[in-house]
C-alpha cells in the first residue's frame, strides 16, 4: 500500500517514513504542500498522512483542495492542535481521521489499517444514525426527525463518541479523556453539565429518549 507523508518536521517525517517502510508500506515523504496535488496524481497513494501546520500552504487548505479535485486517497491529519474544535475543522475540511501529536506509532498504524479498509472517497456523506437522530460526519451537522439541532464543538465530540458505539456505556473519565484530553480534572462535574445540555437538545422535545444514565457506570446512547 502506498502512503504519501506530507510533514515539514524533518525528524517526524523521517521517523514516519522509516517506520512505515519497516511495516511493509511504500511511503513517499514531502516537506511542504505546494506540489502535493501534482505529486498525488503521479504517486496515487492509498492513504495520505497530512501535517496540519505546513509552511506556505497549510494542511487544512491542502485537504480541501484534495477533496475538491476528487482525490480518492483516505486522509489522516496529524496535528499538535488536538482539541475537539480543531478535530471538527479537520473533518469538515475533508479528512477521514485526525490524530493529535504526540502520538504512539502503534496507534498511527492501527488508524492507517482502518482507513485502508474503507472504500475510496465518493461524494456521499458519512453519517451516524441512531433511531431518528442523525450526525453527518462531514459537515458535523445534527438533526433529529429531520429538524436541525445546534451543538457546540464539545457537545458534538460527546455525541460522536456515543453514537459511534450505540449502547456502549462510557464512564465520565472516558468521556473526559476522549473529548477534553488527559489534562482535565476528573473530579469536576463538567461531563454531567454537558450531558444535561445534550439531553435537553436531543431528547427533551421527543417521546423516545436516546441518552441514558447508567447509575454508577456512566452514559450511553441507544433506543430502549
Amino acid at each position: 500500500m502506498k502512503i504519501l507523508i506530507i510533514e515539514d518536521d524533518e525528524k517526524v517525517g523521517s521517523f514516519l517514513s522509516r517506520g512505515l517502510k519497516a511495516e511493509g508500506y511504500l511511503p513517499l515523504l514531502l516537506q511542504d504542500g505546494l506540489n502535493a496535488l501534482e505529486i498525488t496524481r503521479q504517486f496515487e497513494p492509498d492513504v495520505i498522512v497530512l501535517d496540519r501546520m505546513l509552511p506556505q500552504l497549510d494542511g487544512l487548505t491542502l485537504c480541501q483542495q484534495l477533496r475538491t479535485q476528487k482525490v480518492p486517497a483516505r486522509i489522516l491529519i496529524l496535528s499538535a492542535l488536538s482539541e475537539v474544535e480543531e478535530k471538527v475543522k479537520g473533518l469538515r475540511a475533508g479528512a477521514d481521521d485526525y490524530l493529535g501529536k504526540p502520538f504512539h506509532f502503534e496507534e498511527l498504524l492501527a488508524r492507517i489499517e482502518t482507513l485502508a479498509k474503507r472504500e475510496a472517497f465518493v461524494e456521499q456523506s458519512r453519517q451516524l444514525q441512531v433511531a431518528d437522530l442523525l450526525l453527518d460526519l462531514d459537515s458535523m451537522r445534527v438533526q433529529r426527525a429531520g429538524k436541525p439541532i445546534s451543538l457546540t464543538a464539545k457537545e458534538l465530540g460527546i455525541l460522536e463518541l456515543l453514537m459511534s458505539n450505540s449502547g456502549k456505556v462510557y464512564s465520565r473519565e472516558r468521556i473526559l479523556t476522549n473529548v477534553w484530553g488527559l489534562n482535565e480534572d476528573p473530579l469536576t462535574n463538567i461531563v454531567d453539565v454537558y450531558m444535561a445540555r445534550l439531553r435537553k437538545k436531543i431528547d427533551e422535545a421527543y417521546p423516545v429518549k436516546l441518552l441514558h444514565t447508567r447509575r454508577g457506570l456512566g452514559y450511553c446512547l441507544q433506543v430502549e
